[in-house]
């Protein structure tokens, strides 16, 4: 089999951006487990002398009740804001109605929005109805800021179910939302995978609204606790590092452990339009 130059120096330009970006992460990892003389002492580039897993336990111990948080934030605000985008989906896509198209637009409008621009207003919504500093807080207003790409992903997934099944359901005497429960729901698995892992990793890993928020670390995400491993006059540069993989570590086993669901979700329609 004959081997054509120009496909050997794409893989090699791929391979050697592949570890151009990897760089970082390298460093990351080699650092988590050195020792505070080996981080002042020693290059970055050189790796650890024995695996130190003493700034991974220093690191866990301050934030173990943000990653706790985090989880309790991720995990409602993904579920609900994944039904609803998929019910505003459902209808925008099979029942049409007067106005459907200037609806859906201004739900895009949303997600144009700089987050800059509304924290006043939304702080302000938040002490009206005693959600400030807390959790319920926070999965409001992710579920809220959702709303629109979670709309837009099930819209044009729904798009490319045939319209027949709609109407066979309306034949057989289904309402709107037995409609959604009976035959778009079943079928729409491919849909929420993309949907759910788009929504957890955009939570988990958002800040501002997070530090705006939650006014006390009882109720921090991770994100903000991994902020106070900065340190004082001495960075613990190892002790940091340690923390943000322990942050990552959630986003990064869905992907892993998802990533093919993710790919065939696209591929089935969730992307389309």
């Amino acid at each position: 089999m004959r081997v054509r130059p120009w496909r050997v120096l794409l893989y090699i330009c791929l391979c050697g951006l592949a570890l151009f970006y990897l760089m970082p992460v390298y460093v990351v990892f080699s650092t988590s487990f050195k020792t505070m003389q080996e981080v002042s002492q020693t290059s970055v580039w050189q790796l650890p002398a024995t695996l130190n897993w003493a700034s991974y336990k220093e690191a866990l111990a301050k934030l173990g009740q943000g990653l706790i948080n985090s989880t309790r934030l991720a995990v409602p605000a993904t579920i609900l804001s994944a039904f609803l985008g998929s019910m505003n989906g459902y209808v925008l896509s099979k029942w049409k109605f007067r106005g459907a198209d200037t609806l859906f637009a201004l739900l895009l409008f949303g997600m144009f929005i700089p987050y800059q621009s509304i924290l006043i207003p939304m702080v302000r919504f938040l002490q009206s109805i005693h959600l400030y500093g807390s959790i319920g807080g926070l999965v409001v207003v992710h579920v809220v800021y959702g709303i629109p790409m979670t709309t837009l992903l099930f819209r044009n997934y729904y798009t490319s179910i045939p319209t027949e099944l709609v109407e066979a359901g309306k034949i057989d005497g289904c309402s709107l939302l037995g409609i959604y429960r009976h035959i778009m729901l079943p079928i729409s698995a491919p849909g929420f995978v993309v949907v759910m892992i788009w929504q957890f990793t955009s939570i988990w890993n958002e800040f501002l609204f997070a530090v705006t928020v939650t006014n006390n670390p009882a109720s921090q995400p991770a994100t903000v606790s991994l902020q106070g491993l900065a340190g004082g006059l001495v960075a613990q540069w190892h002790v940091q590092m340690a923390g943000a993989l322990l942050t990552a570590l959630p986003t990064l086993l869905v992907y892993i452990l998802l990533g093919n669901y993710f790919v065939q979700g696209l591929l089935a329609g969730s992307l389309k339009g």
